[in-house]
């Protein structure tokens, strides 16, 4: 029995601590993370001394959490954005952001510079902050993706760098006025900035991504057309439609096809550079004993090089390429269904 089962009544903090116990892990973290140090503090104290807790005590911390939910009521401050943020919970950023722009249309309109931020190459993102506080730099890179950080960390000088890591290390939570400075900053230097350096969206992979997500019939169409404006970047949409990866999704008969046109050495230096739970689809389309020989000249094979494995694959992916445009071989399930 916990030591204040048997009370009338409990403090302030231990229904606090209480309610905490009873979230689960994610909600529980959420919620501490809004806390001050002093605040975590005490609570993490309440939270110790409990002991075993039983239903009385459960009941007395829900009925004061009820009474005092009756007198506060519900903020309407930033509505909107509380709502876009149980949306992008609940269905990710992309249908929230469509939600949202039907359930109030006059907020959804105005991106947020940080979210703008989100999008921004390291090149355009480095002159916002150059000269900006380490604390700020700070917390503007740890919500963008880590290869967008680190190239705007490695672009800044040497000394604010290490200043720059080392608040990132000790950030910790981040109060709310903090992020709401950050934003007038990049709403700021956006502005200065914007007529020096455009705002870099989109790019070869981003196409490919798109091309290989519509029909097939679309590739057909569009590539062509932009190999007569601009050869070279259909070149490099062409490398970032066609991937090594991308072969793992051929069935066993496509697979045959390109295997048919590709030389034992080549096969053997492609498929020493990926794991082995990958090659299976490759091993799937020979026959038991030409599998076993080629797993047995891979283990053999000594260390390689990877420039010499990438070089390899590519000769596979122009295979299939080749293969691809002559219909030899489809990949996903048809016309409709492309990688």
């Amino acid at each position: 029995m916990s030591a204040i089962e048997g009370d009338a009544t409990i403090s302030d903090p231990e229904r606090a601590a209480v309610m905490v116990m009873l979230l689960d892990d994610d909600q529980a973290a959420h919620l501490l993370s809004q806390l001050e140090p002093g605040e975590l503090r005490l609570l993490g104290e309440k939270m110790c001394a409990l002991g075993e807790i039983g239903p009385r005590t459960i009941a007395q911390a829900i009925v004061g959490f009820v009474e005092k939910t009756e007198k506060l009521g519900l903020t309407a401050h930033d509505r909107v954005g509380q709502v876009r943020t149980l949306m992008t919970r609940a269905v990710g950023e992309v249908k929230a952001d469509s939600l949202m722009q039907r359930i109030a249309p006059e907020a959804a309109s105005a991106t947020s510079s940080l979210e703008l931020a989100r999008w921004l190459t390291p090149q355009v993102l480095v002159p916002l902050v150059r000269d900006e506080h380490p604390q700020a730099i700070a917390v503007l890179l740890v919500q963008l993706d880590p290869e967008v950080a680190a190239a705007v960390l490695h672009a800044l000088p040497d000394a604010i760098q290490t200043q720059v890591v080392h608040r990132i290390a000790t950030l910790g939570p981040v109060a709310p006025e903090a992020i709401v400075m950050l934003e007038e900053m990049l709403a700021r230097r956006i502005t200065e900035c914007h007529g020096r350096a455009a705002l870099t969206m989109g790019g070869p992979r981003e196409a490919a991504d798109i091309i290989n997500a519509a029909a097939r019939a679309v590739e057909k169409r569009v590539m062509p057309e932009i190999a007569k404006q601009d050869k070279a970047l259909a070149k490099a949409i062409e490398n970032e439609m066609f991937k090594f990866e991308h072969l793992y999704v051929l069935d066993d008969k496509s697979m045959g096809s390109l295997l048919r046109e590709v030389d034992s050495d080549t096969l053997i230096a492609a498929l020493k550079g990926i794991p082995e739970e990958q090659r299976d689809c490759f091993f799937r389309a020979m026959s038991s004993r030409a599998a076993d020989g080629v797993r047995d000249e891979i283990a053999g094979r000594g260390r390689m090089k990877m420039a010499e494995v990438i070089e390899a694959q590519k000769a596979i992916i122009t295979a299939a390429r080749r293969l691809s445009a002559e219909g030899v071989i489809v990949f996903g399930a048809g016309d409709d269904d492309y990688v």
